[in-house]
């Protein structure tokens, strides 16, 4: 059972019956516009044909996902101990302090969202981002499936396959509290506290993560990271209750774009008076600079011959704009090959890919502009494509191809998840009007 043949049944099965399934979409459209997937009040948008996996692809998923996790241990480890090595990050002090504290558990990176280009045929695949803390989306990929089982074209899929989805809430609780108990005095009950800068949040995927810890006998508020209080050994939230365990959202960059609003957060870290899940080792995964520095010669030097191979074939080459040896006249003259992304940003921001611009003149102009400190250039993957459609505005409406890219979801190094989203275009990102689909995973019966 291969995904594009899956990807033809269900297509096949929606032009016997194009009307009923368009009105079934109706359904679908209705419930997510009604549903708690929404950020900043705007639902996701999503297409009729889900996401489908097989247990080969989700065997595939365990494997890359093992082996990413042991280069990211050893690249953690080499710039815990080596100052040389730390300076190719260029981190700024106050953040490196911050990564080098001690830590008080085993997991380095204990959330993650490992986004990469798949091909469904031939399996291969190209990192595209590595998302640790504020890894966000799991309430969307729920909601989508329960819209999904509303259509005809899911029913019909069950007839004949066993369906499974992926459970991302309770799975995370767990984990984060087997990682809190690890920790030196951990209470049995703890409090814990889902923080995060509130402008940024996705809240309604808060409130359902609180749900989840409470299951588990823990308590649980949501906080604003700058209305954190510590005092006398503890940090407090707006509830007044110490905080045990911290589930941090707030992503790096912008704790250090903060810095001076945070201080009170910042001491309790410091100090050890809580228990940060996950703690600033995260960034040196998170951070894009990890894409040239995993191919660069000090970290060859230390990876097995076959983890070089895996990184010379699975992550783009990657240069800062400021490099000596930055392929200048080529990034200028090839736009289609390449992309140009911030060196720490989320939500896509400020990403510019030379295939969306029909002016070679233009992209040159974007070129020149960002060739500054802050900003890398990238070898751009042309995205795997599917046939889905858009009943949005009913049944008169033809199939169209869109691009896909694949999210997986990974709590203390084990693959839990996907999340799947596609374009239109070449490009998939939030600026580019990404499309969200449920994800599901196809057995024999």
């Amino acid at each position: 059972m291969q995904l594009y043949e899956l990807n033809q049944e269900y297509c096949k099965n929606i032009e016997i019956e194009k009307e009923a399934h368009a009105k079934s979409a109706q359904d679908e459209i209705a419930y997510i516009n009604g549903s708690t997937a929404k950020y900043h009040g705007r639902c996701v948008s999503t297409l009729y044909v889900p996401k489908m996996f097989t247990k080969e692809d989700i065997a595939n998923f365990h494997s890359l996902i093992h082996t990413l996790y042991g280069i990211f241990d050893k690249v953690i480890s080499q710039y815990r101990k080596d100052a040389s090595y730390r300076s190719l990050f260029g981190f700024e002090k106050e953040l490196e302090d911050l990564i080098l504290r001690k830590m008080r558990y085993k997991s380095r990176i204990p959330i993650a969202r490992i986004d990469i280009f798949y091909d469904e045929e031939t399996k291969d695949f190209k990192f595209c981002e590595f998302n640790t803390d504020g890894s966000s989306a799991m309430n969307e990929d729920r909601e989508l499936n329960h819209a999904l089982k509303l259509t005809l074209g899911y029913r019909q899929l069950a007839e004949k396959y066993c369906l499974e989805t992926f459970e991302l809430f309770d799975s995370w609780a767990e984990t984060s509290l087997r990682i809190y108990r690890e920790t030196s005095g951990a209470k049995e009950r703890p409090h814990v506290a889902i923080v995060d800068f509130m402008e940024s949040a996705t809240n309604n995927e808060f409130e359902i993560f609180a749900e989840s810890y409470r299951k588990f006998g823990a308590e649980c508020e949501i906080c604003e990271i700058r209305d954190l209080r510590y005092r006398d050994g503890a940090l407090y939230g707006k509830e007044g209750k110490a905080i045990d365990l911290i589930y941090r959202r707030a992503v790096t960059s912008d704790i250090m774009k903060h810095y001076e609003e945070v201080g009170d957060f910042l001491a309790a870290v410091r100090e050890d008076a809580v228990c940060l899940i996950g703690d600033f080792v995260t960034q040196i995964a998170h951070n894009k600079v990890l894409y040239r520095i995993l191919h660069h010669p000090q970290t060859q030097k230390f990876l097995t011959e076959e983890e070089n191979a895996y990184v010379k074939a699975h992550v783009p080459y990657t240069a800062l704009m400021t490099d000596s040896h930055l392929p200048y006249e080529e990034i200028k003259n090839d736009k289609d090959k390449w992309i140009l992304k911030p060196l720490d940003s989320y939500g896509s921001k400020g990403v510019f890919a030379g295939v969306e611009y029909d002016s070679a003149d233009k992209w040159i102009e974007i070129v020149d502009a960002h060739r500054r400190e802050g900003y890398l250039a990238q070898e751009f993957h042309v995205p795997y494509q599917t046939k889905n459609i858009d009943f949005s505005k009913g049944a008169d409406t033809d199939f169209l191809w869109v691009s896909n890219l694949t999210g997986l979801f990974v709590y203390d190094g084990a693959f839990q998840g996907i999340y799947s989203r596609v374009s239109r275009g070449k490009i998939i990102s939030t600026q580019y009007s990404e499309i969200a689909l449920p994800s599901i995973v196809v057995r024999e019966k």
